[in-house]
């Protein structure tokens, strides 16, 4: 089966997700390598590194998937937005390789009215100029599918695509499925032949080999909508079967499968999911 994890507070060090993420039933557990609302960024000290390290291997919580900063938009048209993402994104995949985090999920941007042609290139080029600065480099980074909100890129599996072509060094990418934006984008999930369908079309487009994790997250909005809210399990468009689906998948055997779903401070939400998720295998 997946390995079950979801999103977790690095408030207080990176090294406390751990903790949050045993503490309700994690196997694997995904996070922000810096935090995620603010541009500024301080150095990681060996004492951190040590820290990360020593409490991965005590809970054996894996793999540790890092999510991008939702600062970043590689598909600007602003020359200024463009290079600080540009370059956040570097200092993220390093501290990613610093700390052993195999995978950093990026949302590949919005063209913000330039057009998705346009905005495409932006974002390989970026990604281009990312690898070349981190040649050698194990942690890579997972293009997120989208739900198309906006201007957001993404929401077609040809996109992803594209951007592994086009980008320089793109066989050094891989693809994180998010389940709410891929229904939301019109891929359906829900009956068994729909989700057949929308997982032979991922394959045949992208190929089940890049896909390195996956979001599950149930859907405020119905298929199509074009709408990325999330939902906790079964409470959303998508509902139990869609999931009884994806988690009874032998292509996605070992995968990380992380939750997004909303929370509060004790975490209680995360541990329900959790369980709804366990009782839908087999």
């Amino acid at each position: 089966m997946m390995r079950l994890g979801a999103h977790e507070s690095i408030s207080g060090g990176l090294h406390k997700a751990f903790d949050r993420a045993r503490s309700v039933g994690c196997d694997a557990v995904q996070i922000f390598v810096k935090p995620n609302r603010s541009w500024a960024v301080k150095p990681l000290t060996e004492e951190d590194i040590a820290h990360f390290k020593s409490k991965a291997q005590e809970t054996d919580i894996r793999p540790v998937v890092a999510h991008a900063s939702y600062l970043l938009n590689l598909a600007s048209p602003k020359e200024d937005l463009w290079q600080k993402s540009r370059d956040t994104l570097i200092v993220e995949l390093e501290r990613c390789e610093a700390l052993d985090v195999p995978y950093l999920v990026l949302h590949p941007g919005s063209h913000v009215g330039s057009g998705e042609e346009a905005g495409l290139k932006r974002v390989a080029q970026a990604l281009g100029e990312v690898q070349a600065a981190t040649p050698g480099f194990r942690a890579r980074i997972l293009l997120e599918t989208t739900a198309g909100q906006g201007t957001n890129l993404g929401y077609k599996f040809e996109h992803l695509a594209w951007l592994i072509e086009h980008a320089p060094e793109g066989e050094r990418l891989g693809v994180c499925l998010d389940t709410c934006h891929v229904f939301a984008a019109g891929y359906e999930l829900r009956a068994a032949e729909g989700y057949e369908a929308t997982m032979e079309k991922f394959d045949r487009i992208i190929s089940l080999a890049r896909l390195k994790a996956l979001h599950l997250n149930d859907s405020k909005g119905d298929l199509g909508s074009r709408k990325d809210r999330h939902e906790h399990i079964g409470q959303g468009y998508i509902g139990l079967e869609g999931f009884r689906n994806l988690l009874n998948d032998p292509r996605l055997e070992g995968l990380p499968g992380l939750l997004e779903t909303p929370k509060s401070n004790d975490l209680h939400e995360d541990r329900e999911n959790l369980v709804v998720l366990r009782e839908l295998v087999g």
